[in-house]
């Protein structure tokens, strides 16, 4: 049980990316819309030419840019926290004397949640690269003459790769909760899993945005 809880949050991050595109054909998630709107986005960009588009388009990257950076920081810090085993030992009967973890439960559950945040790294400096090539064709394109729709979809494509990609990425925040949760107690991993998994898929298919952005006009 100690073993399945602590991995449970890993599992369920890499299975929602998976199995959430099968259901998106069917009922498009609020990145799929979004994905609509930054074909909008592209399509009236190669149409102007003023500074607008790059001031949104770093604003983007500075953020991904952020949770790369921030990732690396809680990477460092874990590896920090494996030579402190014993002291941690101490401070988890402290806070739950019903949680009885030996130093090899809590290696494996730092190794796990080491690699879910390794994973997250590479996926948002994955981001950044989506958005660096999104921003090269976008700087590469004519203004002076009516963009070919083929060139809109390659620049929109590369948009939505990258907001793809950042949002899998913030998904292991969300995730790294429930490892959290697992310091108090398995079961407590177990739940908070299920019920981020539920919130997930209430963000992209029935939250308020969602509500919001189907109304809009797609491209």
């Amino acid at each position: 049980m100690t073993f399945v809880a602590s991995v449970m949050p890993l599992v369920c991050w890499l299975l929602y990316a998976v199995l959430v595109q099968p259901v998106e054909k069917r009922r498009p998630s609020l990145t799929m819309l979004m994905r609509e709107q930054r074909r909008r986005w592209v399509a009236n960009a190669l149409r102007r030419d003023t500074p607008l588009d790059a001031i949104l388009s770093s604003t983007i990257m500075g953020a991904v840019n952020f949770f790369a950076s921030t990732t690396v920081l809680l990477i460092l810090t874990l590896f920090a926290v494996f030579g402190q085993i014993g002291s941690v030992s101490g401070f988890l009967v402290d806070i739950s004397p019903q949680a009885h973890f030996t130093p090899d439960d809590l290696r494996m559950h730092l190794a796990i949640m080491l690699v879910m945040f390794f994973l997250a790294f590479l996926v948002f400096t994955l981001s950044l690269r989506q958005f660096n090539h999104y921003c090269i064709l976008l700087g590469a394109s004519d203004h002076r003459k009516e963009p070919d729709e083929s060139e809109i979809e390659a620049i929109t494509a590369l948009n939505a790769l990258g907001a793809r990609y950042f949002n899998n990425g913030i998904r292991v925040y969300y995730f790294s909760l429930a490892s959290v949760a697992w310091f108090v107690s398995p079961w407590a991993a177990i739940g908070a899993s299920v019920l981020i998994v539920a919130f997930v898929i209430y963000r992209e298919f029935f939250s308020a945005p969602y509500r919001i952005v189907v109304r809009l006009p797609r491209a």
